[in-house]
């Protein structure tokens, strides 16, 4: 767990006395990054747990870490080999923000992590509660994270009862989670109310009655735990329809790079037909000429996938799949010929990983 720190030596807050002396008298969830002091491994561990639950995140943690052992490795990689082991984790500009930063890093800084919080916020990709995160769990500067965990914990337990994420809301959180910080000990105290948000106040079902601040927690007074905290309401998604022709010559297979401005940038696809608005549509456009028209040459349609869904932040999006034969070469721009082991080494959204798992049969044999 890192230093210790004796009875006498906690904090005069209420509050914050009871968060360090649950964090180091009963808090037991272990993590791989979870007490460490070097400061690329806690960044990577950050960047990775953006948007993503740490039971995910954490195989992806030792992934990289197995892979990209430090800064300089990282930033001398491949980008095809990063996001390939970035591969299903979603949220792919985490990704490209990683490479930017470890390569900044590592060119511009002589591939020495900064250590001083102005200057890790101003890193591509780092945000304040990042920032904090590394400058107080790498350097012990007394900057207060404020993640879900801990939005929710000061929700509940000053009963909150605000949109949390509005612009007042947001700088009325900062201010509270700074006042409650324990500067002696940032690290450990960082640690105590995020894990204490994840294990004890989680969101659903939280364990009340093993909360050490529940009888001074005005939601639990007020007995309206479960209304804490709320966001305002969000704008509906935007449903998009995505269809995909598995082109196929030979034993070769037609693939292209996503471009920046959409979803999925950078990750690679099969040839898209993206002027159909649902399932519904695709077998009359099967039927019609555009599809002969596309390849002016014989082909044959010898089967179509199941409908993938994926939910992002923003968009609902189906993807379905078309497997197109050839009769003869054709040499499309933008577009790569690539064999079916070849296809293993590129890094795919993740509706395009499952179908490829689970249509393995479609790039078999000749």
């Amino acid at each position: 767990m890192g230093k210790k720190i004796s009875k006498d030596q906690y904090p005069d807050s209420f509050f914050t006395r009871s968060m360090m002396r649950w964090h180091l008298e009963e808090n037991n969830r272990i993590m791989p990054w979870k007490g460490i002091r070097e400061p690329y491994r806690i960044w990577l561990s950050e960047i990775i747990l953006q948007q993503t639950r740490v039971e995910q995140g954490r195989a992806y943690y030792e992934r990289f870490v197995e892979n990209f052992p430090t800064i300089k490795e990282l930033a001398e990689a491949e980008d095809t080999m990063v996001f390939k082991c970035w591969e299903g984790l979603g949220y792919y500009s985490r990704c490209r923000n990683l490479l930017y930063t470890a390569r900044y890093i590592q060119n511009n800084l002589n591939g020495k992590f900064p250590n001083r919080y102005e200057e890790i916020l101003a890193l591509k990709g780092v945000g304040p509660y990042t920032a904090a995160a590394i400058a107080s769990f790498a350097f012990q500067l007394p900057h207060a994270v404020v993640d879900g965990n801990v939005v929710r914990v000061l929700s509940r337990y000053f009963a909150y009862s605000e949109p949390t994420d509005t612009s007042l809301s947001k700088k009325w959180f900062s201010e509270k989670a700074a006042a409650l910080l324990d500067e002696q000990h940032p690290d450990l105290y960082n640690q105590a109310i995020m894990d204490f948000g994840a294990t004890i106040c989680k969101p659903k079902n939280p364990r009340c009655e093993q909360c050490s601040l529940h009888m001074e927690c005005q939601a639990f007074r007020q007995k309206r735990v479960s209304s804490f905290p709320y966001k305002s309401i969000k704008a509906p998604k935007k449903d998009r329809f995505f269809l995909y022709l598995i082109v196929r010559y030979k034993d070769s297979f037609f693939i292209k790079k996503r471009e920046e401005g959409d979803v999925w940038a950078n990750l690679h696809e099969f040839m898209l037909v993206d002027d159909l608005q649902s399932p519904e549509q695709v077998t009359q456009w099967l039927e019609s000429e555009k599809l002969q028209k596309r390849f002016n040459q014989r082909i044959g349609i010898a089967e179509i996938s199941a409908v993938y869904k994926q939910e992002l932040s923003h968009q609902r999006i189906q993807t379905q799949f078309v497997n197109v034969v050839l009769s003869k070469p054709w040499n499309p721009a933008g577009y790569q010929q690539l064999n079916r082991q070849s296809l293993h080494q590129l890094a795919f959204p993740r509706s395009l990983v499952r179908f490829l798992k689970e249509y393995a049969h479609w790039f078999e044999g000749k």
